[in-house]
């Protein structure tokens, strides 16, 4: 037998596999010029209203460390409401956050927050939140160390370390907080899991402001690499992200924030994140006109985008 005769033989399908995949990936390289344009854009702090311009206010890393965290928790609703919620809470703090939390008595100060409630968080979620903090620090000197412990530089992405760390969060004591522990505490909500589906936005919103650098991102945690971030998913990613074809998901949620950012890493692999900020404020701009009728008009990516999703396959009547 002839050795060309031994070649293991590739079905249509798996070139026509391969010909899809090196498509997408064509597809993907040429929104660099027009991501890295609307990244230039956004990269500066008066771009747009955002939470994070108020843990820019602080100048120490470990006051951000903790304002950061407060921030990214209570990042969701109305831009305005947010502000709002995140103010009230760093009023009662006052202008030492990080030495604040590390003498925090929820029992002694937890008072102080009566009334401060954020959508369906409670006064009482916030205090819990903050008596978590202020253990994460007395056992691992600060919410990085608490979340290095379960942290792997190897791992494809940051999944199994958020999955430790919400898990280990929640196992801290929260009856000085609550008294008694409801089943599902309203705390729980801000140590959200990958593997319990959820696309873990602020966490990664968190992480983002804490890993990486630039004119916006604050770059306190040095022992993370930004190449191992996940996007925070919330609906302007989500619509932006379907609309540049970034994930064929079409249901909110970790594999769609995997996916999502799985697409940016081919742009850049050391910064699969880069494009969040500009990306979310895009959308929230309603320059986006994904699924809707002003399709590209007032999209600054137009010509890279598709505002009308992929027809779905005709299918095939089944024969019984």
């Amino acid at each position: 037998m002839r050795i060309a005769d031994q070649a293991p033989q590739i079905s249509g399908e798996a070139v026509n596999g391969l010909h899809s995949k090196r498509s997408e990936t064509r597809q993907i390289q040429r929104l660099i010029p027009v991501l890295d344009q609307l990244y230039v854009d956004f990269n500066h702090p008066d771009s747009a209203t955002d939470p994070i311009h108020i843990v820019r206010r602080f100048a120490r890393d470990d006051d951000r460390e903790i304002v950061g965290f407060i921030a990214a928790a209570l990042a969701f609703g109305r831009v305005s409401s947010v502000l709002q919620s995140i103010e009230r809470v760093l009023a009662v703090i006052g202008p030492a956050p990080a030495a604040y939390v590390r003498r925090f008595d929820p029992r002694r100060d937890g008072p102080a927050f009566a009334g401060i409630v954020h959508r369906w968080t409670r006064e009482a979620d916030i205090v819990a939140m903050l008596w978590l903090l202020r253990q994460m620090i007395d056992r691992a000197g600060s919410v990085e160390g608490f979340f290095l412990e379960g942290y792997d530089g190897g791992a494809a992405d940051i999944a199994e370390a958020l999955d430790s760390f919400s898990t280990r969060a929640m196992a801290l004591d929260l009856k000085a907080a609550y008294g008694r522990v409801p089943k599902r505490p309203g705390v729980c909500y801000f140590f959200p899991r990958p593997s319990a589906g959820s696309g873990c936005k602020r966490l990664n919103l968190f992480l983002r402001w804490m890993v990486r650098r630039d004119a916006l991102d604050l770059g306190v945690w040095k022992r993370v690499s930004a190449a191992q971030l996940i996007v925070p998913l919330d609906t302007h990613v989500i619509r932006v992200g379907r609309c540049l074809r970034l994930t064929a998901y079409t249901s909110p949620g970790w594999r769609m924030a995997r996916d999502i950012t799985a697409s940016l890493r081919q742009l850049e692999p050391g910064d699969p994140v880069k494009y969040d900020f500009s990306i979310c404020h895009l959308g929230m701009m309603n320059a986006c006109g994904f699924q809707r009728s002003q399709g590209d008009s007032q999209c600054p990516l137009r010509g890279a985008c598709h505002p009308r999703p992929r027809a779905a396959r005709p299918r095939t009547p089944s024969r019984r």
